[in-house]
């Protein structure tokens, strides 16, 4: 985005109000009454077909009659009237354009055509679009209260340093009024909308080198635009300014519409923490722990290695135990000092029982011996974190309660959590800079988050592909494919159902239907194992012809049979193209019961060894593979580098899906072996793979 439009969108020299109304009972009166209230030094032209005045200001009848083309125009026309005005605005080269309409790609065919004609006149006139159904934009540090959303109304709006941008705009209000109950500050908050053009992604982008912006809050219920989302988290990441998202949509009804193993896991809300994951933004599952939790990133450094610890030191052991609990639900280690930590807590005056927090008791509310317990805590370099649980004391003596974590604040690593209602006290940590917490559970979901951060990838995978028909390959030719990434398949021929040749191969064999319209063979007794003869595989082979055009309603000439093998443990390797985010790779637990254990790892393609280790080892069904309890140990270096390969489809723009399962893995040393497999391709125009 250039300096210009970053320009017209937070620091207009002028803005039209289109469609204002003098009527103060009507959302389209707003912008004008808040602009004025907020102390916008800049132009505001009011636009009223039927013109006279507006709060005492002349109104226009027409954009055509302002005394000069505005920086941005804020449009509260009709649904049916806002097309044409975004064209008249393209005409006279309006820069922006915000959309409060509604009515665009949610309102059925209709209105996914009006939005696609919306879409088309921004993109041929050069008027860049914020919305449809936006309420608008706010940018406190100059008065530009460009909105329709009735939270504004409430005067003197909290400054900071914290840019809001949000698909829905009534969030706003609600981040608004919340996060000053909690100390939070807002630079910028952006309702985005439908998105028909500027994204999230791009519109955080043009503030991202704002030296007022100090973090982004980002309230998401998509990921449309999400190549631009990932450049803007780079970039944020570079300088040190910590992004956190709050994502909607953990259903997966989409998923189960999938024909594929992969497809039916890598469900929507798995795509999304990926992806989140993957650009190095950090995400909140609790609304408070998305408004509390920024000041922790901010002060977390992204880590790479071991897995984090976390120390508690608490007044009150009660509320000590809802901190770890919630912790424990989120997978985060809570770990008790060890026992040279415990002598030095004893000698400096704060001592403590064995366990996995620091209970200083009553004792704990005098200044000398929390203070004595966060030093001696701090210098353990044991914790990448600590956490101090203040109680009652909190709330009724705020000034000694928190004082020794106040005083501490310039070192980092420290987070509070109050148990009481305990304004006061907030404000003094809020004050120094040390990140609070009023409910365990934000408390949990801030470190989580913060705790769990990876540093973005230093080169994105390819841009999402436009969603399109797809044609499966049978399993022959599904192997064909992946031989060319050096993937190995079990031996196996393709032979006539009436003529079953198994020279070549060994016994036991599989026989198994060949046919692109078979997704699961097995349900429908497509598959024979253990056939121990040439005649047995004949006699397989008929009756799974017979068995799959009665259960399957398809007719099949072929068979592929395949030998058998030995191994240790067998595992799910898939690749899909995601149509927001673009490619990704996933292992699972293999076998026909991978969907029901859901027990896999996902990451966008595509990916290096290391990654891919870290993959294997969030993969709890890996655990015997690993040499688990003595158990021989799977050669899992074969298994990363065929995931790796996998991975690689990403720079084929023909594969829609691929799926090895099972991988049978064999013992460590003597390689991986494919199954089954199935790869999709798109259909280029014309129907043509």
């Amino acid at each position: 985005m250039t300096a210009g439009l970053a320009a017209a969108l937070f620091t207009p020299r002028s803005v039209a109000l289109v469609g204002a109304s003098a009527d103060p009972a009507k959302a389209s009166s707003r912008p004008l009454r808040f602009l004025r209230r907020s102390g916008f030094a800049g132009a505001v032209y009011p636009v009223n077909r039927r013109a006279g005045t507006i709060d005492g200001e002349r109104a226009f009848a027409s954009l055509d009659a302002l005394p000069e083309v505005p920086d941005h125009a804020f449009l509260m026309t009709p649904t049916a009237a806002t097309v044409e005005a975004v064209r008249q605005c393209g005409r006279l080269g309006v820069p922006v354009v915000t959309v409060l309409s509604g009515g665009f790609a949610e309102a059925g065919p209709e209105g996914a055509a009006r939005q696609r004609e919306l879409a088309a006149v921004a993109a041929g006139t050069g008027t860049r679009v914020l919305g449809p159904s936006s309420l608008g934009l706010v940018n406190t540090r100059t008065g530009l209260t460009l909105t329709a959303n009735a939270a504004f109304a409430e005067p003197d709006l909290p400054r900071g340093g914290i840019f809001v941008a949000s698909h829905s705009g009534s969030l706003i209000g609600a981040l608004l009024s919340r996060g000053a109950a909690c100390g939070a500050a807002f630079s910028h908050l952006v309702s985005v909308g439908g998105e028909v053009d500027l994204g999230i992604g791009e519109i955080c982008g043009a503030a991202v080198t704002d030296p007022d912006v100090t973090g982004f809050l980002l309230f998401l219920e998509n990921l449309r635009h999400a190549d631009r989302l990932r450049a803007f988290a780079r970039e944020a990441a570079a300088l040190g300014k910590p992004v956190l998202a709050y994502k909607l949509g953990r259903s997966r009804a989409a998923a189960e519409l999938a024909v594929s193993h992969t497809g039916s896991l890598a469900g929507e809300d798995d795509v999304a923490a990926a992806f989140l994951a993957d650009c190095g933004i950090a995400r909140a599952h609790t609304l408070d722990g998305l408004l509390e939790g920024l000041p922790l990133l901010a002060r977390t450094p992204v880590r790479t290695g071991t897995a984090p610890r976390v120390g508690v030191v608490t007044t009150t052991g009660g509320g000590a135990a809802m901190v770890v609990d919630q912790l424990g639900v989120l997978g985060v280690e809570v770990a008790g000092p060890s026992p040279a930590t415990l002598t030095r807590l004893a000698e400096a005056g704060a001592p403590a029982a064995p366990g996995a927090i620091v209970d200083l008791t009553l004792a704990g509310t005098r200044y000398d011996v929390m203070a004595a317990a966060l030093d001696v805590l701090h210098a353990s370099g044991e914790f990448d974190l600590v956490v101090a649980v203040v109680g009652s004391s909190a709330r009724f003596e705020p000034g000694v309660a928190v004082r020794p974590i106040v005083d501490r604040a310039h070192r980092g690593g420290l987070a509070a959590f109050l148990v009481p209602h305990a304004p006061e006290a907030l404000a003094m940590l809020a004050d120094a800079g040390v990140p609070a917490f009023r409910t365990p559970e934000s408390c949990a979901d801030a470190i989580a988050a913060a705790l769990g951060r990876r540093p973005p990838r230093a080169v994105p995978p390819p841009p999402p592909a436009e969603p399109g028909p797809t044609r499966p390959l049978d399993e022959a030719a599904s192997y064909a494919v992946l031989a060319e990434l050096g993937v190995v398949a079990a031996p196996h021929r393709v032979v006539p159902v009436d003529d079953v040749e198994t020279t070549g191969l060994e016994f036991p064999v599989a026989v198994k239907a060949l046919s692109p319209a078979l997704g699961h063979k097995s349900d429908v007794g497509g598959v024979v194992l253990g056939v121990e003869t040439a005649a047995g595989a004949g006699e397989a082979a008929r009756a799974i012809r017979t068995a799959v055009a009665g259960r399957g309603g398809v007719e099949i000439s072929d068979v592929l049979v395949q030998s058998m093998a030995d191994g240790l443990g067998e595992v799910l390797v898939g690749y899909r193209v995601d149509p927001a985010v673009g490619p990704l790779v996933l292992v699972a637990a293999g076998g026909v019961l991978t969907e029901v254990y859901a027990d896999r790892s996902l990451r966008p393609a595509p990916v290096d060894l290391g990654t891919v280790r870290r993959m294997l080892a969030e993969v709890k069904g890996l655990a015997l593979l690993r040499g688990h309890r003595g158990a021989r140990p799977g050669d899992l270096d074969a298994l990363a580098r065929l995931v790796v390969a996998m991975s690689e489809l990403a720079g084929r723009a023909d594969v829609a899906e691929a799926e090895i399962n099972p991988v049978l893995v064999r013992p460590a040393g003597e390689g991986v072996v494919a199954l089954d497999a199935v790869v999709r391709l798109f259909e280029r125009p014309g129907g043509e793979p």
